[in-house]
């Protein structure tokens, strides 16, 4: 099966339109106003606006007060959340759209517990820990630590990049991958030929 492909922390409508032409299968907006790839709702509509049908809108979260999520979500038409604070399944499911819970992988988190208990979430997005940081960090996890039970509901991020994506979709099988770090030329600003190398080394470890 291929390997879908999230390119995460969009700001430009340049980059989007790159994205789509490349084939991803959904785009990343960040409403997290500490990130330096946040987005307003309005910059976040225009960008959606810009989306063909079949690539999907997942808008990104931190512990927001869900009246602040019910805003964007009035404003702009996403069609998940993403969340990378400590929600509780309850909230995540509160909003009525289709989320996906991520999650900060370190030695000693019980992955197979923390999808039973986001079993309601349409995947787990499994990232780099950083005590300082709600993902973003551009470094990866021992990807050794997800059980094999697991990859075919994961979304892989951390540290990915054009060159070491193909060695993560051999070594872990996951469902996704998620990007935003690994095709930029500088926080929320993407590379044209990063995002193109990427997708690359996708198709790469899809055919090993």
């Amino acid at each position: 099966m291929r390997t879908r492909v999230k390119f995460c922390g969009l700001t430009r409508l340049a980059d989007v339109d790159v994205a789509v032409a490349l084939g991803v299968d959904a785009i990343g907006l960040v409403f997290h106003t500490k990130s330096p790839r946040a987005v307003d709702a309005e910059q976040a509509a225009r960008l959606v606006e810009a989306l063909p049908a079949f690539v999907t809108a997942v808008g990104l979260f931190v512990d927001a007060n869900a009246d602040d999520v019910r805003a964007v979500l009035d404003r702009v038409p996403l069609d998940a959340l993403q969340f990378h604070g400590a929600e509780p399944p309850a909230y995540c499911r509160s909003f009525g759209r289709p989320w996906i819970k991520a999650i900060a992988v370190r030695a000693g988190v019980d992955l197979d517990a923390e999808a039973q208990r986001y079993a309601g979430s349409r995947s787990l997005l499994l990232d780099t820990y950083d005590p300082a940081l709600a993902g973003g960090t551009g470094r990866r996890f021992d990807w050794g630590l997800v059980p094999a039970q697991q990859a075919k509901r994961v979304i892989l991020a951390g540290g990915l990049t054009a060159t070491n994506v193909a060695d993560a979709l051999r070594q872990v099988r996951p469902y996704a991958v998620d990007v935003s770090g690994g095709i930029e030329q500088a926080k929320g600003l993407k590379d044209p030929d990063k995002m193109t190398d990427f997708m690359k080394g996708v198709r790469d470890g899809d055919q090993s």
